[in-house]
């Protein structure tokens, strides 16, 4: 390992056993006790292949620093938020969401169930890094009466929440689903609340090996969940992440509904019963633009935050509101969760197609009207000759485009939280002015800091 994993969008994240090492895992342990406090913690974790060692390491960490350690097993991570809120107290999830199996990571709640905010973090991370170089010992003067235990436990309880978060007996009853759970933490758990409320569930990606976590299955990659939709005459697909704090559903015809289709459902439907706290949904920067539009034309206002589930969930807090999300498929209750739940998502977004008696591609295209997105991304490497704010590097570039598009469509340029990449999103009225623009910041981005393209995408 030459340089340790800082922390990015979401908790701490990297190559198992190379970046994020058994070494790495220990020091955070003990970093976490120091930092949060508390003399119990709860540890959950995806099934991939490495996360048996780093929750054990974890668990070492946290023990040799004086607290216990109960064990969830493997969990979705809202399950294991719920725990943290349900028990109040601090609790780490071991996941790499989406991420292929080789990577992993490592995302901490404080007491109560919610991600860290900002300077908390800010203190785990320099506590993490002085436990990993040696330079504090102050955790390590203790002697053999004091080190915590560890005992193992369920989240059970997180299902009846999910279960109970919409009224009537069977109110899915007659209704057949297809449920992707990646192959991953949702794989025993995730289509059990959908049969509880009625459904008949269709159930692919819940054979995890320890390899196969989003392999060709999941929120990323829905195609063999669109095709067995159609094949199976189902209402609806549900596909979880890794992690299953995320959801993409599918509809009768086989479309992918988005994370923000599926909130523009759930916030007019709220707004429409007065759940909808303050009329205000609160969203990302990532949103499409036609989300917006779409609000404004039913009379909704709009909070926008960074990207991250917990900068949406800080501002829902900070207002009192009661719903917000993420495209990707972060979507918070937060009347109900304190972080993105996919199940408990698909339960809400269920009960909308039951009550209404409408299809979900009828509910999902009278929704909102996507406005033509264009997202590339470009690598670049760190040197001497890389400016110090890349972003910055482009803004006058950037500040002429968006003098062009007007109210007509937007700009947005910002770093990966997680990766050495440049996030460019065009969004415009215009599907070719959009790639055209796109094009061209992308050309001033490979010549103003010796970046170059490694993906597209037109969500």
């Amino acid at each position: 390992m030459s340089v340790a994993p800082r922390f990015g969008t979401d908790g701490i994240r990297g190559l198992a056993n190379d970046e994020l090492t058994a070494e790495v895992a220990v020091a955070l342990g003990r970093a976490a006790v120091a930092v949060l406090g508390g003399d119990r913690f709860l540890i959950g974790s995806d099934p991939r292949l490495s996360s048996p060692f780093l929750e054990g390491a974890l668990t070492a960490g946290i023990c040799s620093a004086g607290a216990d350690v109960v064990s969830l097993g493997v969990v979705p991570t809202p399950a294991v938020a719920w725990a943290s809120a349900a028990e109040n107290v601090p609790a780490a999830m071991i996941s790499a969401s989406h991420n292929p199996y080789r990577d992993n990571g490592i995302k901490l709640f404080a007491a109560g169930g919610c991600k860290l905010d900002d300077n908390v973090e800010a203190a785990v991370e320099s506590q993490y890094l002085a436990e990993l170089e040696g330079l504090n010992s102050a955790v390590h003067d203790r002697n053999a009466d004091d080190v915590g235990t560890v005992s193992r436990s369920e989240a059970s309880g997180w299902l009846d929440l999910v279960v109970g978060s919409v009224a009537g007996d069977r109110p899915l009853d007659g209704m057949t689903l297809v449920v992707d759970c990646a192959n991953g933490a949702a794989s025993q758990l995730g289509p059990e609340p959908y049969r509880r409320l009625g459904a008949e569930v269709i159930v692919i990606g819940d054979k995890p090996d320890g390899r196969n976590i989003n392999d060709g299955v999941g929120s990323t990659s829905p195609q063999a969940l669109q095709a067995e939709v159609v094949t199976a005459g189902a209402v609806a697909g549900l596909a979880f992440d890794g992690d299953a704090d995320r959801l993409i559903a599918v509809d009768e015809q086989g479309a992918v509904v988005d994370g923000d289709r599926m909130l523009a459902i759930l916030a007019t439907d709220w707004a429409s019963s007065g759940r909808l706290r303050n009329n205000t949904v609160v969203v990302t920067v990532m949103t499409n633009l036609g989300f917006h539009r779409a609000m404004g034309h039913a009379g909704i206002d709009v909070v926008s935050t960074a990207v991250g589930d917990r900068h949406v969930l800080t501002a829902l807090d900070s207002h009192g509101l009661s719903l917000g999300g993420e495209q990707s498929g972060h979507v918070i209750c937060r009347d109900l969760a304190t972080t993105g739940d996919g199940v408990l998502t698909g339960v809400q977004l269920l009960d909308v197609v039951a009550r209404s008696g409408r299809p979900l591609s009828e509910l999902a295209g009278g929704a909102m009207e996507r406005v033509p997105q264009v997202l590339r991304n470009v690598r670049f490497e760190d040197g001497p000759d890389r400016p110090a704010d890349p972003v910055g590097a482009l803004a006058a570039d950037i500040a002429a485009v968006e003098t062009e598009f007007g109210a007509d469509g937007r700009v947005l340029v910002r770093l990966s939280g997680t990766e050495p990449l440049l996030r460019i999103m065009i969004e415009h009225l215009d599907a070719e002015t959009a790639e055209q623009a796109c094009s061209r910041l992308v050309s001033v981005a490979e010549s103003a800091i010796g970046a170059s393209p490694v993906n597209a995408a037109r969500p």
